[in-house]
């Protein structure tokens, strides 16, 4: 008799909520978890992507639902909510996915410190950590309810040690790790061990966002992208696909007592030294 395959890593009928989920490294998390048969519900700021995404999927037999969201609007997240939980009744996964930097909260070669910009680094702080916080107020309330739900909070390499230029999002990445352990604890607590909340540390993986950081317009390396490949042992950039597998095992049954961790997946780039 043929012994069925385990279960163990299976996502097949989570209903999966993404936000920033229209973005790159978003789209291709998206598509892989609907592929492994989850249930993907896409928050994006950016309709015309987000709709052409969830066709896409669509289109390969899978099911998804795109809702325009606005991460630092409580009553635009909570219409969401409420928008999924009459599709589908239950949010079982949440993925912090949205996140940015902007120029004014980095410092270029040429400026130093006290050419850092309050209003934009206060901008970047507030995409990073409250664009992060309150959609887990809102949709971890239903996770409570459920005594089950699986959160993961995107951190960055950036919050593991201080990079160069990045002063902004290093600072709100770093709240970010922060917030995910208090988090872990403060929901197993009061709500009980079937809520997990976990965080990915991406390394460098080249994005839209960071694309003229990196690359020059004939898509050589900049002097930047060289040191960082310099100071990675696998001496690239990642795959966006190369986050699928960590970000599956963090949200299925394989994970169950894993809880106020931050998975790094960076090639190494974090414990290299020399």
């Amino acid at each position: 008799m043929k012994k069925e395959a385990s279960t163990l890593f299976s996502v097949k009928g989570k209903v999966v909520v993404i936000t920033g989920g229209a973005g790159i490294l978003g789209q291709g998390i998206s598509k892989y978890l609907a592929g492994e048969g989850a249930i993907i519900v896409i928050l994006d700021r950016n309709s015309e992507l987000g709709e052409s995404l969830v066709n896409e999927i669509k289109a390969n037999g899978d099911e998804a639902y795109f809702l325009v969201t606005d991460v630092l609007s409580k009553e635009k997240l909570e219409e969401n909510r409420d928008a999924i939980m009459k599709a589908y009744g239950r949010i079982d996964v949440l993925l912090n996915a949205a996140g940015g930097n902007m120029p004014g909260a980095t410092i270029a070669p040429d400026k130093t410190f006290f050419d850092l910009e309050i209003d934009a680094f206060k901008k970047v702080v507030d995409l990073n950590l409250f664009g992060t916080v309150i959609p887990t107020m809102v949709f971890a309330e239903v996770m409570s309810k459920q005594k089950e739900g699986a959160i993961v909070n995107f951190s960055s390499e950036s919050a593991l040690r201080p990079l160069t230029r990045v002063v902004g999002y290093g600072a709100s990445k770093s709240a970010v790790t922060n917030f995910t352990k208090y988090l872990a604890a403060e929901l197993s607590i009061k709500f009980g061990s079937g809520i997990r909340v976990n965080a990915i540390a991406p390394g460098f993986f080249l994005t839209e966002q960071n694309r003229t950081l990196l690359t020059n317009p004939d898509g050589s390396h900049t002097d930047r992208a060289k040191t960082i490949i310099a100071h990675t042992p696998y001496g690239r950039f990642g795959e966006a696909e190369e986050l699928f597998g960590t970000i599956q095992y963090l949200i299925s049954d394989a994970s169950k007592f894993v809880t106020g961790t931050v998975a790094v997946v960076d090639g190494g780039f974090d414990a290299f030294s020399i």
